[in-house]
């Protein structure tokens, strides 16, 4: 037959969900998350309760998310010592990590906060929409130094190729967020800032929990002896503070894009901004359902190149793609079919109703056009090929997003989701073209020889 033979194993499949399925149930609960808040802003009548949490929510997540390079690193490098069978290296991974993230989140309160003033009116949002998002950024931001660890934790553990424990961190993370959500909005009355101490206090606990989980795993690692010196020893640091500069970079450009969507939705008016974060949650879904499998592929590849397993490497990308493609499809049925209820259901304001229910095909389209650069981002998250993934996401933010908006911009919203559209295949097409090269050259598995 023309299948492969491993392709017709149903434990090569096994070995996927075991590492998929809890990243794609828990992942799942975070846009779900989103959507309870904006369920709970949505009803209280006003629009601008609900642009100022997107807004503020946007600078937060744009803040965070730039320093996601604290969890990917943190896994392809993890995954790669669990490969090789190096406890000294899984152990000093999660230290220097650690300590990057600690010092990190401590920097974002000595700088984020003085110049909020200055971040919020960026918005160019109403000045009911700016002052929010200055109420919901102040009470947020004090969560950095836990959410930045959170991602360590998160990284090292899936490294680990253990996926229930993540799974576990961020159910029960969003589970208190949720019921905290609820009560601090429509129960206290707190508007705005319960959405923000919700978020908050969901961090600190999350923290409290992955910490006990890594101590359960470190049970097993008898390599202290002599490790204060191997953690800070300046190679390895340089390697690893190399790889998340890149990582930032590519971060910085995606994120650039996402708040982008939203600042100029500000500028189109209060209902455009509001129909934007109903339609960005819908995005969130996509991603992080996706991401599941991109997770997988970050663990499964990362341990095959710790291994030097070159069919484990093909397997694992091809096994990981072929079942997100199937989920990606189950999106975009669920949003053709069902999207305009899941928009009312959201929001009770006709004219955000409207404007989403316009931009709704956008969303219907969006998993088939992102489903590739999300699981090729897990390849070469897990083979620690950052400098690719940064030319990628350069290509595509400025010779994609950006000149289709501006050649689209008198489109009005659509014209952002036309860019968000040309973001996702521009990535994928470039990653998919670079990670041809390196396979075939057998340099994604560290084997042939880099160019000069």
């Amino acid at each position: 037959m023309l299948i492969p033979h491993w392709l017709r194993d149903p434990r090569r499949h096994s070995a996927v969900f075991v590492l998929a399925l809890p990243m794609v149930f828990s992942n799942v609960t975070t846009p779900l998350l989103g959507l309870v808040d904006t369920w709970v802003i949505g009803h209280l009548g006003q629009a601008w309760f609900l642009g100022g949490v997107s807004v503020g929510a946007t600078l937060i997540n744009l803040l965070f998310w730039l320093l996601g390079f604290l969890r990917m690193s943190t896994t392809g490098l993890t995954a790669q010592a669990y490969g090789a069978g190096s406890a000294e290296g899984q152990l000093d991974t999660l230290a220097r990590a650690l300590g990057l993230a600690i010092g990190l989140g401590m920097a974002l309160l000595l700088l984020v906060l003085p110049l909020l003033p200055a971040l919020i009116a960026l918005s160019g949002g109403s000045p009911e929409v700016q002052g929010y998002a200055a109420e919901y950024v102040s009470v947020r931001i004090w969560s950095a130094p836990a959410a930045l660890c959170n991602l360590v934790i998160m990284g090292w553990l899936l490294g680990m190729q253990d996926a229930r424990s993540p799974m576990l961190l961020l159910i029960l993370s969003n589970l208190v967020n949720m019921v905290l959500d609820t009560w601090f909005v429509l129960g206290l009355g707190w508007q705005v800032k319960g959405v923000a101490a919700a978020s908050l206090l969901a961090d600190y606990s999350a923290l409290g929990v992955g910490l006990w989980l890594v101590s359960c795993r470190l049970r097993h690692l008898s390599v202290w002896q002599g490790a204060w010196p191997r953690w800070w020893q300046w190679s390895a640091l340089r390697r690893l503070l190399g790889l998340n500069r890149d990582i930032f970079i590519r971060s910085l450009c995606l994120q650039l894009c996402f708040a982008f969507m939203t600042l100029q939705g500000a500028r189109l008016g209060d209902v455009a901004v509001a129909a934007n974060a109903v339609l960005l949650n819908f995005l969130m879904l996509i991603s992080y359902g996706l991401d599941g499998f991109a997770y997988a592929v970050e663990a499964m590849v990362g341990r095959a190149i710790g291994r030097r397993d070159r069919q484990g490497l093909r397997e694992a990308i091809v096994l990981n793609l072929g079942w997100a493609l199937l989920i990606a499809l189950g999106f975009t049925l669920s949003f053709a079919l069902g999207g305009q209820l899941l928009i009312t259901h959201i929001t009770d304001i006709p004219a955000v109703i409207a404007e989403a229910s316009r931009q709704l095909p956008w969303l219907v389209a969006m998993p088939l056009l992102a489903v590739w650069c999300f699981l090729l981002d897990g390849v070469f998250i897990g083979a620690t090929r950052a400098r690719e993934m940064r030319n990628s996401m350069l290509v595509a933010v400025f010779a994609g997003f950006f000149p289709v908006w501006w050649l689209c911009q008198s489109w009005g919203v659509s014209a952002l989701w036309a860019a968000m559209a040309a973001l996702m295949a521009g990535r994928g097409l470039t990653l998919g073209w670079l990670c041809w090269q390196l396979e075939r050259d057998g340099r994604l598995l560290g084997q042939g020889r880099e160019p000069a």
